[in-house]
This record gives C-alpha cells, structure tokens and sequence, in this order.
C-alpha cells in the first residue's frame, strides 16, 4: 500500500545578503539558540568538509518540552521532542539537501527536502524550503491497520502546519543573530 506524501513550500525573505545567510545556517547554527523559542538545544554531532563548496553536518536537535501541552505531557516523553537533521551544503548551487529522523518514530516518519538561497538584491535573500514527509501509520504502535492510511494522511498535514510556522522563526531568529 502506497501513500501520498504531504508536501512542504516555503518563500521567505532574510534581509540579510546570500552568502552571510547561507554560511550563517550551515556554520553557526547552535549560535542562534537563543533566538529559537521553542527549540531546547542543537548539537552538532558531525561535520565534514567534504571539499571547498560541499560540508555534511549532522545536528542533533531538541525541542522545548516547556511547550507541550500540559494535558499531553504524560504521553510526549522527552525522547519525542528530539531530531536528526542530516544536512548536504552545496555552496556552489546555494542550497542544502536535508534529510530529517524522527528519532522514536524513524520507521514510521520520513521528512526531506532541499532549501535554496536565492539572491533577492541588496541584502536581502529568499529562503525556499521544498520537502515531503510521510508517515507510515501502519508503523506507529496502537494505530489500526485498517484505518492508517487515513490516520497518516492527517498527521502529515498536521504536522506540516505544526512544522512552517518553526521553519520560517528559524529564519527570524537568523535575522536577530546577525542584528545583535
């Protein structure tokens, strides 16, 4: 049984130049946590510098559990809130190829994507964020067989919804970075 993956598009605008946005995220990253409200800790697990326009880095990232709800935190355990971001940065095509796992749910959620930098002008760059993400509800336990294409199909456009608004603060909290 084959499912539709959701998809994620985002058009946002850094006023900040291309090349300073773009080392910015791939090489200070744990320098914007303090302008990331809902995210706990980023933990750079690896970082290869493969050639001179091609880094790999792998981030370890946290969110907030400040910001689960109080009915569902006997549910959402500390675990959950964590992700691997496994990143590509293409310097020479402006862009990052992304793979993200859900770690207490890698077999049952798989999101990716590329995000471009593209020049806007004078200071200003436009961050598109292209990716999918699917969930396997078949994998995820409790869910019955019967019904997890459909169950799936909800928590992918729930999380997408849940997931934009985050991708675009990051960008934010970029901004704030390079003011200070």
């Amino acid at each position: 049984m084959e499912f539709e993956m959701a998809k994620i598009s985002i058009k946002d605008e850094v006023k900040h130049d291309r090349d300073v946005v773009f080392s910015t995220f791939r090489d200070e990253l744990t320098k914007l946590l303090p302008y990331l409200p809902d995210v706990k800790d980023i933990e750079v697990k690896s970082r290869d510098d493969v050639d001179d326009k091609t880094v790999k880095v792998v981030n370890l990232w946290k969110a907030d559990s400040d910001e689960v709800p109080r009915l569902a935190q006997a549910f959402i355990k500390p675990e959950m809130l964590e992700w691997i971001d496994r990143a590509t940065w293409n310097e020479d095509k402006w862009s990052c190829d992304w793979v993200m796992e859900v770690g207490f749910l890698s077999d049952a959620v798989t999101c990716k994507g590329t995000t471009k930098y593209l020049e806007k002008g004078e200071g200003k760059t436009e961050v598109v964020i292209e990716g999918e993400l699917n969930v396997d509800a078949r994998k995820i336990p409790g869910v019955p067989r019967l019904g997890a294409g459909k169950i799936g199909n909800v928590i992918e456009s729930f999380v997408v919804r849940l997931i934009t608004p985050n991708l675009t603060q990051v960008n934010r909290g970029l901004e704030q970075y390079l003011k200070s």
